[in-house]
């Protein structure tokens, strides 16, 4: 780790990316099942509507394969 050449009013303030505490975390809590169960009903629910709109949107994103195979009757003049 590289030294600040100029001179730092606060000591801790250079130093501070190097301090590590003693003190360790709390352990995570477990999530209930009613939590477990929220977060896969979301998941679902958030892969099942990307799921139906590519559904409903792949015929407006599909080119035609075959021409029309004749005129309107716009197209005739009636």
């Amino acid at each position: 780790m590289f030294r600040r050449r100029e001179p730092v009013p606060f000591a801790f303030v250079a130093e501070a990316d190097r301090f590590r505490g003693n003190v360790t975390p709390p352990p995570r809590e477990r999530a209930s099942r009613a939590e477990r169960a929220g977060r896969s009903l979301l998941g679902l629910t958030l892969v099942a509507g990307i799921v139906g709109a590519l559904m409903v949107g792949m015929p407006a994103l599909s080119t035609p394969s075959a021409p029309p195979a004749g005129q309107s009757q716009a197209a005739q003049g009636h």
